[in-house]
């Protein structure tokens, strides 16, 4: 019995059902500073410098882009090695065994669902905004959901079923409107730094740190630099998703690589200069507001800031949902065509190339949680859902590098274990941050993983046929 849980997957392509090989390396960079930069940048800084860490906001995102450096370097090792389309979860089947597997995917797919869903809200509440300043805006009840008192976030709902659209067409032409929209969003924010720089008063620096380093208040509010990093952490949540590409890589040993680790050092450079420069042009005190970036050039004067800054805004979060959706698609693909979810969802179109069934069930669902639920703290469960993904990927080098020694490695995170027990041990810190009803929500949705596995997943498990035609095995 043990022993059937924890089988794993040997590691070798998959021939059926395969996907359309025709991301360059450039443009799984792109995924990955699509799915990095969006909200992050243009309002967490503000709110992590104003309530956490002060003008030392800096150093929170220098220890937030190391822990998930440890983490990228993994992602990258089992990525050019290992391959497939289920990131973290095909990672973990060959490295842990089928239910830490199963676990791990069902933890994606609350990752990346709800994480849609989220920014669609917020994608929303900008675009009405761009609307309602040209006089366009729509009505209260349909820019709400029920909830709070509207009929549904039509907004919310069409982004969706528009990227929906897009995908279905094919991940080629998804990955060039990524690019043209991620090259808005940089453009947006070379404009702010460019102008930033010459308007820097160092005093505003001081004091630098005014919360510490860490400390815990009396109504068991955390403050201080580490408190302040895993709050801007979730700025790079995302990259993860570009290993989620492995199949429709042109060369994955080699592109995979390159695209994660280049777009999460490209993120933490950016991220590292606008605050820097953000907390040098308006003092930290006067950070927390819902965009600190156009706030802070209309204090400079430049009024056109808000419209530069919502197009930035529109254009980030628009890819941030493109990439998340797209690693949603191919981790459940993936989980199909191992068998542990229903054989429908494992077929990929003739002409497109791309798991359609897949594509416009998650987009409806998605769609109507988007337009109905306002998510509130269900974007919690993303952030402890992706640091565990982290922490298990990290373990998986550690344990591939011992059961499978002679495992062709294109790509080798260096210093091993160290790097990989690093990522782990600032994953897990970071983990401890948050609040005890994240934890609470995260292991209900993981109790009711785990008796669908044991109701489905077990017995049409691909591992499972295999046993039952070699009974010798």
């Amino acid at each position: 019995m043990m022993q059937q849980l924890f089988r794993t997957k040997a590691i070798t392509q998959d021939t059926e059902n395969t996907l359309n090989r025709c991301l360059s390396k450039w443009d799984l960079t792109f995924l990955g500073i699509g799915a990095i930069i969006g909200t992050g940048i243009f309002v967490l800084t503000g709110i992590a410098a104003a309530t956490q860490a002060g003008a030392a906001v800096v150093l929170s995102f220098v220890i937030a882009g190391l822990a998930c450096a440890f983490a990228a370097l993994s992602y990258a090792e089992l990525a050019a090695a290992v391959g497939g389309c289920g990131s973290a979860y095909g990672y973990s089947y060959a490295a842990f065994g089928e239910l830490i597997a199963w676990i791990i995917g069902w933890d994606l797919l609350l990752e990346y669902a709800i994480s849609v869903a989220a920014v669609a809200n917020g994608w929303a509440g900008y675009f009405n905004n761009a609307l309602s300043a040209i006089g366009l805006g729509l009505p209260e009840a349909l820019t709400k959901a029920p909830k709070l008192g509207g009929i549904i976030n039509l907004p919310a709902t069409m982004i969706i079923l528009i990227l929906m659209g897009l995908l279905i067409i094919g991940v080629k032409h998804s990955a060039k409107i990524n690019n043209i929209m991620v090259a808005v969003k940089l453009a947006t924010i070379a404009i702010f730094i460019g102008l930033a720089l010459f308007n820097v008063n160092p005093e505003n620096w001081h004091p630098f740190m005014p919360f510490g380093w860490f400390e815990t208040l009396e109504n068991g509010k955390t403050v201080g630099v580490f408190a302040g990093a895993s709050i801007v952490f979730f700025a790079y949540v995302g990259f993860d998703a570009v290993s989620t590409a492995a199949e429709e890589a042109q060369n994955p040993q080699k592109d995979l690589p390159f695209g994660i680790i280049a777009a999460l050092l490209f993120c933490t450079t950016v991220y590292i200069l606008v605050s820097g420069l953000l907390t040098g042009i308006v003092h930290y005190s006067d950070l927390n507001v819902s965009s600190p970036v156009a706030y802070s050039l209309q204090l400079l004067g430049y009024n056109w800031a808000s419209a530069l800054v919502a197009t930035g805004v529109i254009a980030g979060l628009t890819t941030v949902m493109l990439v998340l959706y797209y690693g949603l698609t191919r981790v459940i693909f993936a989980m199909a065509r191992d068998g542990l979810l229903p054989e429908f969802f494992n077929a990929v179109h003739k002409k497109t190339q791309t798991p359609v069934r897949v594509i416009v069930m998650c987009g409806v669902i998605m769609a109507i949680i988007a337009g109905l639920i306002p998510l509130g703290d269900l974007a919690e469960l993303v952030n402890i859902g992706t640091l565990a993904a982290f922490v298990l990927v990290c373990l998986g080098v550690i344990v591939l590098r011992s059961t499978q020694p002679d495992l062709i490695r294109p790509f080798r995170s260096p210093y091993s274990p160290l790097f990989p027990a690093l990522g782990m041990i600032s994953c897990s810190a970071l983990m401890a941050f948050l609040p005890a009803q994240t934890w609470w929500r995260f292991l209900i949705w993981l109790a009711m993983g785990l008796v669908f596995y044991f109701v489905y997943s077990k017995s049409h498990s691909k591992l499972n046929l295999h046993i039952h035609i070699h009974p010798q095995n």
